[in-house]
C-alpha cells in the first residue's frame, strides 16, 4: 500500500476513495484482483540512495529500538539501523542505555545496500570525530 509505515489501511486510503494503482494479478481461486498503490509512488529509498554517500554525516530521529540496535529515520520513509556495537563509545547491552525513541541523532552512513534496501549507520564514529 505504501513505502511509509502505517498502522491501519485507513491511514492510507478511505472507503469510497478513488485511487490509481497497478494491477499485479488475479486469483482465479477466490476471484480477487491484487493491486498496488505502492507501485505508483517513487521509492523513497532509491531517491535517498541516489543522494547520499558512504561516510556522509546526517541527522535523524530514532524511530524504534530493537535488541540489536536502533532504527533511525533519515528521510520520509527511509530508515537505517545503528547496530548496538555502533551506538555508543562504551559498549552497552541494550539500546535504551544509549538512545531513546524520538531522540535526534547524528549518524554516519556506513553502507547503502540497494539490493536489500538497507542502510547501515553508526553513531560512535560521529562522536569520535567531534570529541
Amino acid at each position: 500500500m505504501s513505502w511509509h509505515r502505517f498502522d491501519k489501511a485507513s491511514d492510507i486510503v478511505q472507503i469510497g476513495q478513488r485511487v490509481s494503482c497497478e494491477f499485479l494479478g488475479f486469483h482465479t481461486s477466490n476471484g480477487e484482483a491484487r493491486l498496488s498503490l505502492k507501485a505508483m509512488q517513487p521509492d523513497p529509498f532509491t531517491v535517498f540512495a541516489d543522494s547520499v554517500r558512504e561516510g556522509q554525516v546526517l541527522c535523524g530521529r530514532v524511530t524504534k529500538l530493537v535488541p540489536f540496535g536502533a532504527f533511525v529515520e533519515l528521510a520520509d520513509g527511509v530508515e537505517g539501523l545503528v547496530h548496538l556495537r555502533d551506538l555508543t563509545e562504551v559498549p552497552v547491552e541494550t539500546p535504551e542505555e544509549g538512545v531513546r525513541v524520538g531522540g535526534e541523532l547524528l549518524v554516519v552512513v556506513l553502507e547503502v545496500d540497494r539490493e536489500h534496501r538497507r542502510l547501515a549507520l553508526a553513531r560512535h564514529q560521529v562522536l569520535s570525530d567531534f570529541w
